[in-house]
């Protein structure tokens, strides 16, 4: 399977840092029937009062009317999904490629299940994140 690299909203929302507070904004959410592929909750590192819940995707009426009535709502963070076949080293491939190109990411979270791979990279801008695209696609071309 090639590595896909695709442009994804994630929702967002700000939480008290609290015993519950990931169940309750989720709630709703899955009760509207969304199915998530992404869901990251954390707290704010050296701030223990506060976190964040980020979630995709959110789509159709009812997904979209239940995550704002959470408090979850669009970031504005660009944001690209990355799937494919996990192959060793594919993480600082992609790590090192966008950070030669002299781009920022403000966020890397990836896992690999089996033998596939994902990941969730964030960037300062739209132009980072479609800079990093092509980048992506050919870093997990050349760790076949």
């Amino acid at each position: 399977m090639p590595v896909t690299v695709k442009s994804i909203s994630l929702w967002r929302k700000e939480v008290d840092n609290q015993v519950g507070s990931l169940a309750h904004t989720l709630e709703p959410v899955t009760k509207a029937g969304a199915n998530l592929q992404v869901l990251m909750g954390y707290r704010y590192p050296g701030e223990g009062t506060r976190a964040t819940v980020e979630i995709y995707p959110i789509a159709g009426k009812k997904a979209t009317a239940a995550a704002s009535e959470a408090g979850l709502s669009a970031s504005s963070i660009p944001t690209l999904l990355v799937e494919g076949d996990d192959k060793p080293g594919l993480g600082h491939a992609i790590a090192q490629a966008i950070a030669a190109a002299g781009v920022n990411m403000t966020f890397f979270v990836a896992q690999a299940v089996g033998r596939k791979f994902s990941a969730v990279l964030g960037f300062e801008t739209e132009a980072d994140a479609k800079t990093a695209t092509p980048l992506i696609k050919k870093a997990a071309t050349k760790r076949k």
